[in-house]
């Protein structure tokens, strides 16, 4: 009988979501099929949607994918780009100080800069290049940092 009552349940649930009732947003539960259902509601409903993405397992694909109410992870191409960073620093400091280079090229795509926008792009970092390394011992995730923001700015 508690499988009927809880296979009505989310039938119901999968209805509502298919109709627009969950939200855009997802609450301290995270995204996942909780937060299709559910949204940001708060207190105990937060509870079951958290329950609902780990029973079904759907979190951690919808994160990867960016399926389920989840933004696309940029998980896989932010380790690339540490990477990227940490192998390539003096590189890019070169290429930063004077516009253009190789590394500075590989560093724009892997923050997927459009082709088209790369070259003010370059240009902003370049009369920026010591907001983006304050010091000589500036470290790898702070020049990361300082790049995203000045590309922002």
């Amino acid at each position: 009988m508690k499988r009927i009552a809880m296979l009505s349940l989310f039938t119901l649930l999968f209805v509502a979501a298919g109709t627009g009732f969950a939200a855009d947003r997802y609450g301290s539960a995270g995204c996942g099929l909780g937060s299709m259902l559910l949204g940001d509601q708060s207190g105990f409903m937060q509870v079951f949607a958290a329950t609902t993405n780990g029973t079904f397992g759907n979190q951690t694909f919808g994160i990867t994918s960016g399926t389920s109410n989840c933004g696309k992870s940029v998980f896989a191409s932010n380790e690339r780009l540490n990477e990227f960073v940490k192998a390539n620093l003096d590189n890019i400091a070169r290429d930063v100080a004077v516009g253009h280079g190789e590394s500075l090229e590989t560093l724009s795509e892997l923050l997927e800069i459009s082709p088209d926008q790369r070259q003010a792009v370059h240009a902003r970092l370049k009369a920026n290049f010591t907001k983006i390394f304050p010091s000589e011992k500036v470290q790898m995730a702070e020049v990361i940092d300082n790049i995203i923001r000045v590309i922002n700015g």
